[in-house]
Order: C-alpha cells, then sequence, then structure tokens
C-alpha cells in the first residue's frame, strides 16, 4: 500500500512544483486579467469584484489629495451642490510592514529655514493625520499595490453630516449600493481622478428639504470624487499679503523665524503668472490663465457668462499682460471635476440660493492649481422678477418689455464676473460702490433711476466691464516685475496710488455685522451717500407700487402670483435700510498700515449722521409703509396646487394677504439696526468723546416720529399703532438685554419711563384705538423681559437663500 502511495505523492509535488514556478507572482500576478490605467497613480479596475487596486509608485513623495462633490443634492440650505469643492490636503504614501498609511503633515506650523533639526522639532510638537490605512496585497521592486476600493467609497466629503447638521435626518453609508463611476474615474500624467456613486440610506426622520429634492428619502444617492494631484514644481514665488491689498491667503507659523520677526506667515492665493519678458511693459504669458463656462448652460446664459468672465482680460491687460486671461466653453468630453480645468459651472438647485467661487489652493504656497465657479441657475429668474415688479411690463395688446431680460442678463454678466474674482484670490470690496462701482467684488443693487418723463429706468441697472479696484488688485496680484525691482516698496506703491486716487478697500467682518459701523463698507447698496440713495430707492419703490397691479403679470397667471412681484418691490429700500444705519454711530476708518497717509478713524459727521437718520425715520412712516388698497384687494389666497414659500409675506391672517404683518416685518427691519446693542454702544461712546448725537438723542426722534405724531386714519392708523408697539419692543428688550452695555440700557430705561408717562395719557384717550393701544404698552412695560424682538425674521428672503454665507460668494 505504503509503495502504491509513494509515487503518486512524488508526482503530486512535482506539479505543485512546476505550478508554482510558471504562476506569476507580485504586482503583475495580483492583477492578471484586470484592466490597467496608466498615470500619475497608475490603477487597475477588476471587473469581477468591482475594486480599484492602486498601485503606488511614488512612497513618500507629497502630492495634493483634494475631494468633491460631483453630483449634489440640489437643498441651498443643506448644501451638497453639484461641483462642491471639499478641502485641499498635502499627503504621501507611507509603507510600513504590511500595511501603507496616507499621512498628512501639519502645514500650519513649519520651521522653514532648512535646519532638519529645527524641521523635526516642528514636526514632533504639533499632530499629523494619517487619512487612512491600507493593506499591501502586492509588492514589486519600489512599486506597491493596495485596494483603495473602501477608500474611495467611504463618505469623505461627510454627506452624513450636513444632513444631520441641518437637522435633516439620520443617514448612514450602504456600501452595498455604492460603487465606482468609471466614466470619470480616469487617469492622466499628472493627476488620478476617481468618482463613485454612494448612496445613503436611513431617513426615517427625513426632514422636508430632504424630501422636497429626493425621489425617496429613504436612499440619497450622490456622487463623490477624488483628485490625487502632482504639486507644482518649486519655482513659483510666494507673494506677501497686504491687509490692503484685498487678497485671500494662507497663513501659517514658522517657528525659525527670529524673535524681532513676526512668527506668523501670511501669502496671498493666487494662480501662477509670469510675462515672457518682464522687463517689457507689456508681455505675453508664459502660459496663460484660461477658464471653461459649463457647455451645460443654456443660450443666451452661456454668452452672458463668457461675457462676464472675459472682462477681468481688462484687468490682465491694465497689469502687463496680453493674452494672459481667456475663456472658452468646456469641451463636451471634458469633466468640470478635473483639476486641470479652471470652470465657470452652471449648478441647479430646488430654491434659489449662493453663487460661489472656490479654489484648489496648494497648501505650501497659495498658489492656486484650480479655480471653480459655482452659479445658481436660478438666480437670474430673480432679477427677472424684481424687473417685472418695476416696470409692470405686460399691458395688454402690447409686447412684453425686453429691458426685464437686458437687466438680467446684464447682472448674470456681473455674477460670472465676480465669483470668478474670487477664484484668481480677490476677496469682496464693500467699499466699492461709493466709488463709482468701482469694483465687481461689490455687490450691486441694481442702479435704477427716474427718467425726467418719470418713468423707471433700468438702462444703467449694472455697470460693464471690470472696475478700478480690481485693476489695481490683479496688478499688485499679478505684476511681474523687472529683475532688480524692489518688489516690496513696489507694491507698496501701487496700493498707496490706489488710495490716492480715492479707491477704497473693506471687505466681510466689516460690513456684513448688523451692527457695523463702518459708514460705507455695505451690501447691496449704491451711491457714494447711503441717505440720499436711501431717499432715491424709496421715490424708485413709490413709483414701481404707485402703478402695480395686473400689467406686473403675463396674462392667464394666477392673480395671487401678484404678491410673488411684490414682495422685492415692497422691500426695494431694505439694503439701503442697513447702509444708512451704519451712518448713525458710524466711525470711518481703513486697514491703514503705519505711514501710509491712510485715514485711521474719524467720527462721522454729525449732519451726515443726522440726514441718515432722517431717511431711517421716513422708512417708519405709515404713508410709507401703507399698501395701496388696488394692491392688497387684488390678490387673493394661493389656488389649491401653488402652495406658499418663504419668499411671500408672513401672514397674522390665515390664508389671505397681510398688509399689517408686512409693514411691521419692515419697520422691524429699521429699527433692529437702529437700536442694535453695538451701535446703542458706540452712540454712547462717541456721545461721550465730543459727538453731538448720542443714543438718547436718537431714542427722542424715534419716539417723536412714532408715538408723538398725529393719528392718522384706516389702515396707516393701525400700522402707525404697531410701528409704536415695534419701538416699544425693541426698548424694552434693550433695557433686558444682558449683553448690551449699562449705559444703553440705562437710556433704554429712562425712556420707557418717559413713554409709561405718555402711554398713561393717552390710555384716557377718546379715541378707542389709541386707547387700547396704550392699555397694552403699559400691560407690556410690566413684563420687560418677554420682549422679543422680531429681527427680520418675518421679513422674506432678500440675499439668496441658504444656511449660512461662505466669504467667497455672492
Amino acid at each position: 500500500m505504503r509503495k502504491t502511495l509513494l509515487p503518486l505523492l512524488f508526482a503530486l509535488l512535482a506539479i505543485s512544483s512546476s505550478w508554482a514556478q510558471t504562476k506569476p507572482t507580485g504586482i503583475s500576478g495580483k492583477t492578471a486579467g484586470m484592466q490597467k490605467f496608466n498615470g500619475y497613480f497608475p490603477y487597475y479596475w477588476d471587473e469581477a469584484t468591482g475594486r480599484i487596486l492602486l498601485e503606488i509608485n511614488k512612497l513618500d513623495q507629497h502630492f495634493l489629495y483634494v475631494n468633491s462633490l460631483a453630483a449634489g443634492l440640489g437643498s441651498n440650505d443643506i448644501g451638497l451642490d453639484r461641483g462642491q469643492l471639499g478641502g485641499e490636503h498635502v499627503v504621501y504614501f507611507h509603507k510600513v510592514g504590511p500595511k501603507v498609511l496616507l499621512i498628512e503633515p501639519n502645514q500650519a506650523y513649519r520651521a522653514m529655514n532648512g535646519n532638519p533639526a529645527e524641521e523635526q522639532a516642528v514636526a514632533q510638537s504639533f499632530a499629523q493625520s494619517a487619512l487612512w490605512g491600507f493593506k499591501v496585497e502586492a509588492t514589486e521592486g519600489d512599486k506597491v499595490l493596495v485596494d483603495a476600493t473602501e477608500f474611495l467609497l467611504r463618505d469623505a466629503h461627510d454627506v452624513v453630516g450636513s444632513i444631520r447638521r441641518s437637522r435633516q435626518g439620520s443617514y448612514r453609508l450602504d456600501a452595498g449600493r455604492s460603487v465606482m463611476y468609471l466614466p470619470r474615474t480616469k487617469n492622466f500624467p499628472q493627476n488620478s481622478e476617481f468618482e463613485a456613486t454612494l448612496t445613503f440610506v436611513g431617513g426615517e426622520d427625513a426632514g422636508g428639504l430632504v424630501r422636497s429634492v429626493t425621489p425617496s428619502a429613504q436612499a440619497i444617492t450622490v456622487r463623490q470624487h477624488h483628485s490625487f494631484v502632482q504639486l507644482p514644481d518649486q519655482n513659483y514665488t510666494p507673494r506677501p499679503m497686504d491687509p490692503r491689498s484685498g487678497y485671500f491667503g494662507i497663513e501659517y507659523m514658522d517657528f525659525s523665524t527670529p524673535v524681532d520677526q513676526p512668527v506668523v506667515k501670511r501669502f496671498i492665493a493666487r494662480h501662477r503668472l509670469q510675462k515672457k519678458n518682464p522687463a517689457a511693459a507689456v508681455s505675453e504669458a508664459v502660459e496663460p490663465i484660461v477658464y471653461y463656462v459649463d457647455h451645460a448652460a443654456p443660450e443666451p446664459i452661456r454668452t452672458a457668462l463668457l461675457e462676464g468672465a472675459r472682462w477681468w482680460a481688462q484687468a490682465f491687460e491694465a497689469a502687463g499682460y496680453k493674452d494672459a486671461f481667456k475663456v472658452e466653453i468646456l469641451p463636451a468630453d471634458a469633466d468640470p471635476m478635473d483639476v486641470r480645468y479652471n470652470v465657470i459651472q452652471w449648478v441647479h438647485r430646488s430654491t434659489r440660493g449662493w453663487s460661489y467661487g472656490a479654489s484648489v489652493t496648494d497648501p505650501r504656497t497659495g498658489e492656486i492649481i484650480k479655480g471653480h465657479v459655482s452659479l445658481g441657475s436660478l438666480r437670474v429668474r430673480q432679477d427677472f422678477l424684481i424687473a417685472e415688479g418695476l416696470l409692470a411690463p405686460y399691458e395688454a395688446g402690447k409686447p412684453a418689455n425686453p429691458e426685464m431680460m437686458k437687466m438680467a442678463l446684464s447682472r448674470l454678466r456681473q455674477l460670472s464676473a465676480h465669483e470668478l474674482g474670487h477664484t484668481l484670490g480677490i476677496m469682496h470690496n464693500y467699499a466699492a460702490s461709493v466709488s463709482n462701482r468701482a469694483s465687481v467684488m461689490d455687490y450691486p443693487h441694481p442702479t435704477v433711476k427716474l427718467a425726467a418723463s418719470g418713468e423707471i429706468d433700468l438702462s444703467d441697472a449694472y455697470a460693464v466691464g471690470i472696475g478700478e479696484w480690481d485693476k489695481l488688485a490683479v496688478t499688485y496680484g499679478y505684476q511681474d516685475f523687472p529683475k532688480g525691482t524692489d518688489e516690496k516698496q513696489a507694491l507698496d506703491q501701487l496700493l498707496r496710488g490706489g488710495h490716492q486716487r480715492g479707491l477704497q478697500f473693506i471687505s466681510d467682518r466689516d460690513s456684513r455685522a448688523p451692527g457695523g459701523a463702518h459708514p460705507q463698507a455695505h451690501l447691496w447698496d449704491n451711491g457714494p451717500n447711503a441717505a440720499d440713495e436711501l431717499t432715491q430707492v424709496l421715490a424708485i419703490r413709490e413709483k414701481a407700487l404707485e402703478r402695480f397691479g395686473v400689467n406686473n403679470i403675463k396674462l392667464g397667471v394666477p392673480m395671487a402670483m401678484l404678491e410673488d412681484v411684490l414682495v422685492p418691490i415692497y422691500n426695494y429700500h431694505r439694503y439701503q435700510v442697513e447702509a444708512a444705519a451704519k451712518v448713525v454711530g458710524g466711525l470711518n476708518y481703513t486697514y491703514a498700515s503705519r505711514g501710509d497717509g491712510q485715514i485711521v478713524t474719524e467720527f462721522v459727521p454729525e449732519a451726515e449722521q443726522q440726514k441718515a437718520l432722517d431717511a431711517l425715520l421716513a422708512t417708519l412712516q405709515p404713508n410709507v409703509l401703507v399698501l395701496p388698497e388696488k394692491i392688497i384687494a387684488a390678490i387673493p389666497p394661493r389656488p389649491a396646487g401653488w402652495s406658499p414659500t418663504r419668499e411671500l409675506f408672513d401672514k397674522r391672517t390665515g390664508l389671505t394677504f397681510d398688509p399689517l404683518a408686512a409693514a411691521e416685518a419692515s419697520a422691524d427691519f429699521t429699527l433692529s439696526f437702529l437700536f442694535h446693542p453695538e451701535r446703542s454702544a458706540r452712540l454712547v461712546e462717541l456721545k461721550a468723546r465730543g459727538g453731538k448725537l448720542g443714543l438718547d438723542e436718537v431714542m427722542d426722534q424715534v419716539l417723536q416720529k412714532t408715538w408723538d405724531t398725529k393719528s392718522a386714519a384706516g389702515l396707516e392708523k393701525q400700522i402707525q399703532l404697531l410701528t409704536q408697539q415695534l419701538v416699544l419692543t425693541h426698548l424694552l428688550a434693550l433695557s433686558q438685554n444682558e449683553e448690551a452695555a449699562y449705559p444703553a440700557r440705562a437710556a433704554a430705561l429712562l425712556h420707557l419711563n418717559q413713554l409709561e408717562k405718555q402711554a398713561k395719557k393717552l390710555a384716557k384717550a377718546s379715541d378707542e384705538g389709541v386707547k387700547a393701544n396704550a392699555l397694552l404698552a403699559l400691560d407690556r412695560m410690566k413684563k420687560p423681559v418677554e420682549a422679543k424682538p422680531q429681527l427680520h425674521k418675518d421679513l422674506p428672503p432678500g440675499a439668496p437663500i441658504g444656511s449660512g454665507v461662505v466669504i467667497g460668494c455672492e
């Protein structure tokens, strides 16, 4: 028996040995039969298992990793837009035994003097991040094969977190319904691009926002994109940031800096651009900056986007470049998420929302590698709606006024230029409107005029072309100076020259705060003088409301839709109100540097403050807040199938139109700025330092124009009474606000005491309405802690809708 088995055993061993000698080993063996894609990081597609196997041929070499959202959710409030960029990460693959780690060094803390010991000390002082761990599948020389599928099919963009933070439901990634998206998984010599279809399940607690944009709230399927990108070479020279220049940028702490120098280093963000001949006044670029407009944008929108984006060529020409900036149509087969393309993408959402300009930036230097503009498609419709409200263009038997489309497209050109400007590295400049619309980086309100005939004129609604500030900013960021130039001095002279020409730069933090102090930094305003412009805007509003009616909607449209057109016209003055309010208790200042000759700080003259206060008080008057009876009577409840939206006035009357609620929200809007705790504290302080218009004077004038006026009649009377209650609300709230300055709270209490005496007299009035209103005021004064200002919550949205505002958006 043993003799019979031994020959068989030897035969089997021989066959096994022969098979082992001929079987392919290493990476080639592991990937046999798979489709290989050569490029920056070669990878293999395993059709049988749905896997991506990544060949790492650059261990311990830094590269850029970027994640993004290729196909989004479509909700403004949640975010998660098509084309939304994630963060940039300088990373490298590091092998230890059977594992490969994807490691991100800490770019925020460095030692830049080239001393290895100092570099090591900094690296060991601050944490780095191991973003992922891979199991080694095979090796071949200095190359390693790993299975990257799980890394690529994860929720890198944090869709789950975004939905949870928006309180729209609890979701989890379902691996069984998540696969690679092969049409957008490609390889190129300097970048490897991967895309995955991911499905998130759950949704038992899904919110209305999710339900409104998904076929089934139980399964949300989107696509996420991953880019592995070769880092730029070291021939780029970072440009130091100057607070007067108007640029985004990077910053880090350099611990090798001498003690007498700043340890925090700041550099602007910009594309790499060099002249072929830096010594020439005008030169072609070594490599021009090229942007691509989404071919999905329809006409005439696509042409408007092209034209607006191309305005920036004017700025580069002013900086001495020839043909250095170009805008073309994105090739049909190009992927907008591919980092090789700077793109202007046309994004659809369920409601109008913010557009924004983002970029992929080298975190080491500030060099912009990819500019990515996202433009919301519904924005243009809002501008068209405003034009409908201003012009009442649908008179029976006459063609629609073409000025509406002209205005909407002119705004779209400006928006395209604005967002592209962010991707060039340039911040908002909200002080540009006072200097003849000197920058597309401002937020522009339409410049509407009353013609000599009394008609509303939209012909100059939006500026055309790049402004003077934009040319200065591009020259600062992109000028390629001749050899031997003292660059620091030359850049300083550029900024000084702009200041001497009257150009100003004030950005977001100083402009967005409702208690802001800068008298010339506002969003959506116009003109060199906020008070004068508020008066002008109110005149435009009055004219538009005077002729508002059936001609504001097309024939056959439900009459209830008049309210949609009415909202932006009734609230047409809202942004100029905010601008004028900043003049009251305002402080003029600049981002001055020592010795540059700019204003550091100065009071706004009392006469300007008083003029602004007078203009604001006009917005509280019943004749301004009241709607004509013909408008109220023309707006019925919405028909079945036309649900109300947040774009409409809030109502206290159920389904019927509520003109008093509209007036209440508008008056509260003005008062919320006038009695803002920060403004109140500043008014106290400025008067104590020698000013004449203080908080007491402001409160006196508000009470005089609301409580001490002759009683009106009809609907105006009811508006007058509710405005009085709103004034009381803000005084009560200020007196109880523990974050307000004590002198401001004291001033509020003093005026409440005066108001109480007045209310007691009015409570004996023969007019039942006045008497009742006084009794309500006296009752409310007994419970001051219950006073809650509306603080705009009942005012329909004016700016684009969204969950929040990022700096590089409009």
